[in-house]
């Protein structure tokens, strides 16, 4: 069975070299060096950690069959030689957000805001990895926590991705967003 818990521990340590950290809503994160991905319920000690950010995989949550099938077909695995930049960017929604109901969110999620879509537009170029933190609990510092991972080629086209669902109104409900940029050591 695949892992579906992940710690990104932030400090001097791990395979990713941090390039950039930027807080775009709220507090920034201390600041770090290297990252270390670890997967599964045993953290790796690290004394030297600024942070420690967790989140576990889940089931899609805001699409429908067709949109699910869409992105299946179109998302790159993580991993690939030529994919040697990274951005993990972790976001908290307000309370605004969590006090609609779901059929509320997903109508924001998906009608006024069209996330999906503007995620297929984006994709085959980009691969990434959701990870829910409020299922872990409602005191993590983010509610959800995103690997992207993609060649130095498409930055461009990663930054507009990211710029246009920072236009949408699914964002008026984000309190907290850091942009964590990495570029992978070659082994």
């Amino acid at each position: 069975m695949p892992a579906r818990l992940f710690s990104f521990i932030g400090g001097e340590t791990g395979r990713w070299r941090i390039t950039e950290m930027e807080a775009i809503v709220g507090e920034p994160l201390p600041a770090a060096i290297r990252l270390e991905i670890a997967s599964g319920s045993e953290i790796p000690s690290d004394p030297h950690a600024s942070w420690v950010l967790r989140g576990i995989t889940s089931n899609e949550r805001y699409v429908d069959r067709e949109e699910r099938r869409q992105i299946v077909a179109k998302l790159l695995d993580l991993g690939r030689p030529d994919a040697t930049c990274a951005a993990l960017i972790p976001i908290r929604k307000n309370e605004a957000w969590w006090a609609l109901t779901q059929e509320e969110r997903l109508s924001i999620f998906k009608e006024q805001s069209r996330h999906t879509k503007i995620g297929l537009e984006h994709f085959p170029t980009l691969a990434r990895r959701l990870h829910h933190c409020r299922d872990l609990s409602e005191n993590e510092p983010f509610d959800f926590i995103t690997w992207f991972e993609y060649a130095p080629s498409d930055e461009v086209r990663f930054n507009n991705l990211l710029a246009a669902l920072r236009a949408i109104p699914e964002w008026q409900y984000v309190e907290r967003e850091v942009d964590i940029r990495l570029e992978r050591d070659q082994v």
